[in-house]
Parts: structure tokens; C-alpha cells; sequence
């Protein structure tokens, strides 16, 4: 855990959250700028910085993340059609430091993204 992580201290229970979803691994939540009717964050337990920190031992993490997304989806009804995001890096959007995918559905989603 980094002690000056937004998410850690979610994971920690410190700062208050909408949790829709959790595992030993994993933690769900909605998001408090939602983009779309749905929009559930999806992290991992662990402090990882971002998907481009990853290393090879990472793997089962990441896998459990991508399957949590996908019972995420499920849960919340969007299933059938869901964008599953993860920025990476400052140049790719991302603002908090800690690995997380973003669960987007109930709406159509348009292509290109942004």
C-alpha cells in the first residue's frame, strides 16, 4: 500500500466509497464523476502505479482485474455490451496513480473514444 495512494486509502477503508464488488484481490467501486450511466472503477488490492509498471509477476493480478470487470458488468446489467478502459500514464489520461480499469455501459459509447 502507498500511504498518499486515493485508492490504497479506498482499499483501506479510510476514505468512504460506493463498493459494488470485492475479492481477496480485487475492489470495485463506482466512480464520482460518472461518464456514463455505469461507470464502476476496478482496482486491485495492491499498489501498482499503472498497467506500464506491470511486470510478468503482475499477470494473475491483472487477469483477476479483467474478470472482476467482466462480474462488474454482469452485475450491473451490462453485460451484453460494456468499454472496459484503462489509461495509462499521464499522457494517457491518468490521474490517479494506481492501477484501474473503468467499467462504462448503459448507454451507447461512440468510436473514437477521445
Amino acid at each position: 500500500m502507498a500511504d498518499d495512494c486515493l485508492f490504497c486509502r479506498i482499499v483501506n477503508r479510510d476514505i468512504p466509497a460506493d463498493v459494488v464488488w470485492e475479492s481477496e484481490d480485487v475492489l470495485a467501486f463506482r466512480d464520482i464523476s460518472p461518464q456514463a450511466p455505469t461507470h464502476v472503477l476496478v482496482i486491485p488490492k495492491t499498489h501498482l502505479r499503472s498497467l506500464a509498471d506491470a511486470s510478468d509477476q503482475d499477470g494473475d493480478v491483472l487477469g483477476k482485474v479483467m474478470l472482476a470487470a467482466r462480474d462488474v458488468a454482469r452485475a450491473e446489467g451490462v453485460g451484453d455490451g460494456f468499454r472496459l478502459v484503462v489509461n495509462t500514464g499521464e499522457d494517457g489520461g491518468q490521474t490517479v496513480f494506481h492501477l484501474h480499469a473503468h467499467v462504462l455501459g448503459g448507454r451507447g459509447l461512440t468510436w473514437p473514444p477521445g
